[in-house]
């Protein structure tokens, strides 16, 4: 086996020192700081090695071993007069033929300064993560939530306590509650708060996808698998909280593995043999009716069991009425500093935002709001601002005299010539005009249906 000008170099510039042996033992060539590592244990220079038996030199060096084991042997910790080294051997194969062997030692020195390496790039990646989270991730606290009526207002107290721990959450609600809104304000009341919050929804990916998405890969785990492999959620939010929304919609082969994840608290990347710890808050969230699934046989018990140790249900928006002008008022607030403008609801309005049944919920009332808001030339949203699709129902709304009904139909009209011109003086006057009416019998008007 002969090496080139060219090979030589290269392994010269190495600060591993390397071997190389061929059939027989001898050696056919050591790099520069494998030369250096010999003399100084013999403590001085031994001169020449090539063409010598390695176990000549060293009657403890295995790399003879890999010529009669043909494959690998790695992972090697030896320790000689003054130093300890890690060592990696290979067998060298031409043409299908054994040829020799090759051994990579990493000295002491080396070793310690790729662990501060690796763990200054850990502690670089935790800080880029907890930035990530801050911007990106859990930006709401229960001082978010809207909890008017009693059935809100005991949940989010039963969340807050529930916060506190650092046990399993399952956010048991309809689409559109608020369910991450809860699992960010759990995080931010958290002893974690300091940590990441990542959230997946676990509907939007196949499988595996969802497997590589949470548990990570390493190099080679499949086509198309990135060099050196990927870091999964389940690693990312180390010292954090992980929220999967949409469990229920979990491959039951899968669910298998979160349920490990959670009980022993280790997980393995795809494609990988080492279980690696983890310390993650999990918080879960579904749509669905869990028990209905594990009776249909869709969702494990085990795994519905370990989940649901703290469930925590948000009420649909139809069963609190009571929560409407609050949260369209925190909703309006948000939309007028975006904006850059001021919103406000008539009571007609409000009336009826409570009479809908909201199968959206707040997700819903907030586009609403939101198609309102960008109508109103005013600020002032009336009940004729809110969109068609809103139905209406009449026979919800209480009977009326001739009297009040002049009223209300009074009121919807003046609030709307009011929205076309504004409120300035200019505009009541223009309003005025167009009714017929003098101002001052408008400003009566407007007292006495407080628009």
């Amino acid at each position: 086996m002969e090496l080139n000008a060219a090979a030589r170099a290269a392994f010269d510039a190495m600060r591993e020192g390397i071997t190389i042996i061929d059939t027989e033992g001898r050696i056919v060539f050591g790099n520069r700081a494998y030369r250096d590592f010999l003399n100084k244990e013999a403590g001085g220079d031994i001169g020449e090695i090539e063409g010598y038996r390695l176990r000549d030199l060293r009657p403890g060096a295995r790399l003879p071993d890999v010529l009669e084991a043909g494959a690998p042997i790695l992972h090697i910790t030896r320790q000689e007069i003054q130093d300890f080294y890690f060592v990696n051997l290979y067998p060298i194969y031409q043409d299908g033929v054994l040829a020799g062997g090759l051994s990579v030692v990493t000295f002491l020195e080396d070793a310690y300064q790729t662990r501060e390496e690796l763990e200054a790039m850990e502690r670089r990646s935790r800080q880029v993560l907890r930035s990530i989270s801050r911007a990106n991730g859990a930006k709401y606290t229960f001082d978010d939530i809207v909890a008017v009526t009693s059935a809100a207002a005991q949940v989010k107290a039963l969340a807050e306590k529930i916060a506190a721990t650092d046990a399993t959450v399952l956010l048991e609600s309809e689409s559109g509650t608020g369910k991450e809104l809860y699992a960010q304000a759990i995080h931010n009341h958290s002893p974690r708060r300091e940590g990441v919050f990542v959230a997946i929804n676990c509907s939007n990916f196949n499988p595996n996808m969802l497997e590589s998405e949470l548990f990570g890969y390493v190099e080679g785990a499949f086509t198309g698998a990135k060099k050196g492999g990927k870091l999964g959620l389940f690693e990312a939010a180390a010292g954090g909280t992980l929220f999967l929304d949409e469990i229920s919609e979990m491959d039951l082969a899968l669910q298998a593995k979160l349920l490990r994840a959670l009980q022993e608290r280790k997980v393995r990347p795809v494609g990988g043999v080492k279980e690696l710890n983890t310390d993650v808050r999990v918080i879960a969230a579904c749509n669905a009716n869990l028990p209905d699934y594990v009776a249909q046989g869709r969702f494990r018990k085990d795994l519905y069991y370990r989940l649901s140790t703290f469930p925590v249900h948000i009420p649909p928006l139809r069963e609190r009425p009571g929560d409407i002008p609050a949260l369209a008022d925190a909703i309006l607030d948000d939309l007028s500093r975006k904006l850059h403008r001021s919103f406000s609801l008539t009571g007609d309005a409000v009336s009826r935002l409570q009479a809908h049944d909201w199968p959206g919920n707040v997700r819903e009332l907030r586009n609403v709001l939101e198609f309102s808001a960008y109508l109103s030339s005013s600020g002032i949203i009336t009940e004729e601002s809110l969109p068609d699709s809103l139905p209406h129902d009449p026979q919800s709304a209480p009977l009326l005299t001739l009297a009040q009904r002049t009223r209300a139909f009074e009121k919807r009209e003046i609030s709307r010539l009011l929205e076309q011109n504004g409120s300035s003086l200019e505009g009541k006057k223009k309003t005025a005009a167009q009714l017929g009416i003098s101002l001052a019998s408008l400003y009566n008007k407007l007292k006495a249906s407080e628009i």
